[in-house]
Parts: structure tokens; C-alpha cells; sequence
């Protein structure tokens, strides 16, 4: 592996980050906003040895970002990311030097892009570019695909070190609160939803975890098929945690079956036939049990980003719609006998 540009610059850019991010000015349009861009992401790129005075640099900005900007960066026969954060992401919990040592670790393992350089104060992120195919919603619950994206998972959980930690029951507690300083509007019922999540984690104290590398946001949109293996990009929510939140997190959002959990967690646990190996239910019950559990929490740090994201973003773009869609999936989730169940094996 090469070794990685880690750059610390006292002092800040001469251009406005917020032109790139979520403040584009008015009176810059079309042609010569996108070469004032250029511009902009040619000065960044000029702080690294191997693109400095380089002028034959292509930058085409990359699609899909709602929290970050995303440029695909092209010199002679080499192609590279360079990941600008957005400038209201130190609100949502995001520490950049995390996210860069996640993706430098789960690189080393195939699973994660591989980085190049790292920019201080700010935190820009290059990588190189991962060749391949997104995976459609309608693919990920797929038979094979789950068992395509355990594989993956499994590298990187069974990593000895790995930087930063997570608690979807700290985020959500962590987002209230920075929802609250902005003034944005939460449910009436707020408390109730913070009761659930002290709930759940009391549970799961009962079956105390051993804390492995984490994703933390296992959305569709973050898988690239490379052609051997499924990639998984946007390490900003890495940290260590509690495995099973990272399959709660890839279930709920592709509203996984039962009979598509059942599979997820075969496939992680490599257990074939669950009768045979398990005819009691004694191993699967409390794992049943944690995947549905974590499940809820998922979802419910969705809504909790939500209104984080209604306070500080400068997107248009119905935030509080979305997170009261998520605040109505997980009081669907624990309305019923499932989860009163699921508590009940802890």
C-alpha cells in the first residue's frame, strides 16, 4: 500500500466552502460557477504532492451526496475521490478523523476505499475511486446479495482496532438535545420515544456485547459492487459498537421479511439449518431477539437525524416529513407482541 499525504494547515482555504456545499451564491451560474468549483477543489488538490501543478487534473462532481460533496478527481490513468464534508456535519456527531481512520481500516481489509491523504483542519477525505455497480433497492434483500454484503461485514467486524466509538442510544439522546438548541419541532410524544430507547438498551445490558468495528449506515446507496466483492463507502458514522447494529441497520431500511432476517442472521452466523443446529431456538431466540430490537433503533435514530437536519440544513428538503415517517415506522415496530417478545428473552 502506498503511503498516505496526512497534511495539517493552520490556516483555512481562501475560497468559501459553503460555494461547494450548501451556500452556492446566487450570482454564480453555470459556466463560470462550475470553473469557480474547479477552481476552488484545484487549490485543495495543489496542497498534495502528487496533484500539485498539475493542470491536465478532470473534476466532475459526483452525485448522490446529501450530507457531503463528493468530486471524482482523474490524473493520467489514476482515479481518486476527494470528500468534502458539509459544513453543518459536526452537528450530527461526525469527527473527521474518525471517519478517515474507519475507512483507512476497513480499507486494509478490501471493504472500504482505499485513502490516500488526509487534509487538516478541515477534514477532507481523498480516496481512490472504486470501480463498479450501485446495488438497486429492489436487489439488496436479494438472497444473494445478503449473503454478499455479510461477507463484507464480517471483514471489517472481525478488525482488532478501529477508532471512535457509537451508541445509537448516545445519538439519539446526543440528537435531541442539538435538535433542541435549534429550535426545531419535535413530536409531542418526544419522551415516549426516548423512554423506548432506554428500554431497549436496559434490555440489552441483560446480554452484555463485546464492542467490534462498525458502519453504522448500511444504506443501499453506500454499496458499490466491484465485481469480486460488495464495497461499502462513507465510513463518517464508523465507530465501535454493539455488530448487531449494523444488522438492524441493513435490515430496516430495506424493510427485510422475517424469512430475509432469518437469512441475514444465518449468513453471519454461519448456521445452515436452524432446526438441526438449533432445535430448542436457545441460540437464535435472543439473537432473533437483538435484530428486531435494533431494528427499532435504527429507525429511530433516522427520525432523530431528521430533526437534527431540520435545524442546521440548508437543503431544501422536507426533513421533518421524513423524520415523522421514521418516528411512524418504529411506533409501528412496538406496538405489537414482537417486541414486547423481544424484550422478553433478555
Amino acid at each position: 500500500m502506498e503511503s498516505i499525504d496526512y497534511i495539517r494547515c493552520t490556516s483555512q482555504l481562501n475560497f468559501s466552502l459553503g460555494y461547494i456545499g450548501y451556500n452556492a451564491p446566487n450570482s454564480c451560474a453555470g459556466l463560470s460557477e462550475r470553473r469557480l468549483m474547479a477552481d476552488s477543489i484545484q487549490h485543495i488538490l495543489n496542497r498534495l504532492p502528487r496533484f500539485a501543478g498539475h493542470a491536465g487534473l478532470r473534476i466532475t462532481e459526483l452525485s448522490g451526496g446529501i450530507t457531503n460533496r463528493n468530486y471524482k478527481i482523474e490524473l493520467d490513468h489514476e482515479i481518486y475521490v476527494l470528500r468534502i464534508g458539509g459544513n453543518e456535519t459536526i452537528h450530527l456527531g461526525i469527527d473527521r478523523r474518525v471517519e478517515y481512520g474507519c475507512t483507512l481500516a476497513a480499507s486494509r481489509v478490501g471493504v472500504a476505499p482505499e485513502p490516500i491523504a488526509f487534509l487538516e483542519p478541515e477534514g477532507y477525505l481523498v480516496t481512490r475511486f472504486v470501480a463498479g455497480v450501485g446495488i438497486p433497492a429492489e436487489q439488496i434483500a436479494d438472497a444473494g446479495t445478503i449473503r454478499r454484503v455479510v461477507a463484507s461485514l464480517k471483514l471489517y467486524h472481525a478488525l482488532e482496532q478501529f477508532p471512535g466509538q457509537f451508541s445509537p442510544f448516545r445519538v439519539v439522546e446526543t440528537y435531541e438535545d442539538t435538535a433542541r438548541r435549534f429550535g426545531v419541532s419535535l413530536p409531542a410524544n418526544m419522551n415516549r420515544f426516548l423512554n423506548l430507547s432506554r428500554e431497549i438498551e436496559t434490555a440489552l445490558r441483560r446480554d452484555p456485547f463485546t464492542p467490534r468495528p462498525c458502519h453504522n449506515d448500511l444504506l443501499n446507496g453506500n454499496f458499490i459492487d466491484d465485481g469480486t466483492r460488495i464495497r461499502i463507502l462513507d465510513w463518517e458514522y464508523g465507530g465501535l459498537g454493539d455488530g448487531f447494529f449494523d444488522l438492524g441497520n441493513f435490515a430496516a431500511p430495506h424493510d427485510f421479511t422475517p424469512d430475509q432476517e432469518e437469512l441475514l442472521l444465518r449468513a453471519y452466523f454461519g448456521i445452515d439449518d436452524l432446526g438441526r443446529d438449533d432445535p430448542a431456538g436457545r441460540l437464535y431466540g435472543p439473537r432473533r431477539a437483538r435484530l428486531k430490537l435494533m431494528r427499532v433503533m435504527s429507525d429511530l435514530r433516522e427520525a432523530m437525524w431528521a430533526m437534527v437536519q431540520a435545524g442546521v440544513s440548508k437543503l431544501d428538503f422536507d426533513y421533518a416529513g421524513y423524520g415523522q415517517k421514521y418516528f411512524d415506522r418504529v411506533e409501528a415496530a412496538v406496538s405489537g407482541a414482537q417486541y414486547q417478545n423481544a424484550l422478553a428473552e433478555f
